[in-house]
């Protein structure tokens, strides 16, 4: 929808523009039609590269989502055997750091109970 209204807004200028040189010549008639011919050349000449480059945009965006559509499942797949390895690989040492913090949290419990006893020594 977007291409029509651009495409109509470029025919639309071009229409306008030869309008406003037609008026506003200083030139023969013969001069004017001759003039009028060569830019009405140019003009088409544009608007086929215009329509040319938009169907060249239309085909990329075309084989990009083909692109997209075809990898992102395996980029996906990827993904979740990557994390269930780094899951699998930090396992252990989730558990080593589970019991080191036991350990500490036992240790620092035993502190506490005899820093009571040596306070009470103290006095």
């Amino acid at each position: 929808m977007k291409a029509k209204s651009f495409l109509l807004g470029i025919t639309t200028g071009i229409v306008s523009g030869a309008a406003v040189i037609l008026f506003t010549a200083p030139q023969s008639g013969t001069a004017l039609r001759q003039n009028l011919l060569e830019n009405t050349k140019n003009a088409k000449s544009k608007l086929k590269d215009v329509q040319h480059e938009l169907n060249n945009v239309k085909q990329s965006i075309t084989t990009l989502k083909a692109e997209v559509q075809n990898s992102m499942p395996s980029i996906v797949n990827e993904l979740k055997d990557n994390f269930e390895n780094f899951k699998t690989q930090i396992e252990p040492e989730a558990i080593n750091l589970k019991q080191e913090i036991e350990k500490l949290q036992n240790s620092i419990s035993e502190i506490e109970k005899n820093i009571p006893s040596n306070r009470n020594n103290e006095e």
